[in-house]
């Protein structure tokens, strides 16, 4: 891998995204107003808003990239630049370290937004530090970017992309924790939440609202999410071929 490539594609992707800003209101902005409604909702009951906020404020930013991900990268390979960027000298690794590193950047700045509006403007109440929120914030908005950038290799159309939503997201958002307690589950439903990863970030906001400290199972709940994100985008890197010859 070259730092030098990985750095140039990133800033091509860059460029691209300040063009389409549709897709950077997506990213940015939809988080923070889906988070404004929440407490709208719950603005007779804080106590519930504290509850569940800190969680969705892990959830929305995983979907919201994996919308924008999955989309952007297939509009890429069915425009015929991924094709022509694969005939250039230039490894996967570069590739797709460049597309995650632009897109982490535009999860930081998601992050960064919507854990500030929860905290200083909505009021959101957690007992832990406020920065391990953003932490889990973009972890699991770089587990999103990874997901999108890996099932845009199956999808043959934008339309597709979105339709590995119901498939990829909706199970885990299901069985994560935020509507019943995962011990409580079934027990095959309880196996598979263990091995799905938003379950892990949402335990990770959960320790951050009971603890004030940084606690072992903080460290290894977000450690898995963390790995999810790498082990995904090894296996995006591994879906990128050029398909003539």
């Amino acid at each position: 891998m070259s730092r030098a490539r990985t750095l140039a594609t990133a800033a091509r992707v860059l460029r691209q995204l300040r063009h389409d800003r549709r897709s950077v209101a997506l990213m940015l902005l939809v988080p923070c107003a889906m988070l404004l409604l929440l407490a709208y909702v719950f603005d007779g009951s804080p106590e519930t808003f504290d509850s569940v906020g800190a969680s969705l404020l892990g959830v929305f930013p995983l979907i919201t990239m994996f919308l924008v991900t999955s989309v952007a990268t297939l509009r890429e390979r069915t425009s015929g630049t991924l094709e022509r960027l694969l005939a250039l000298p230039l490894a996967k690794g570069d590739l797709i370290a460049g597309y995650a590193l632009a897109f982490g950047l535009v999860a930081v700045l998601q992050s960064l937004l919507a854990t500030g509006l929860a905290l200083f403007v909505l009021g959101l109440d957690v007992v832990g530090p406020p920065w391990l929120l953003l932490v889990v914030a973009l972890l699991d908005a770089l587990l999103g970017t990874a997901l999108g950038l890996f099932v845009s290799a199956f999808a043959a159309s934008e339309f597709q992309a979105v339709q590995f939503m119901p498939a990829v997201i909706f199970p885990q958002l299901l069985l994560c924790g935020l509507f019943a307690p995962r011990p409580a589950m079934h027990p095959v439903l309880e196996a598979v939440s263990n091995a799905l990863p938003m379950s892990y970030a949402v335990d990770a906001m959960a320790e951050v609202q009971r603890h004030t400290a940084v606690t072992g199972d903080f460290v290894r709940d977000t450690a898995v999410v963390a790995g999810c994100a790498v082990l995904v985008l090894a296996l995006g890197a591994a879906t990128l071929r050029r398909r003539t010859a």
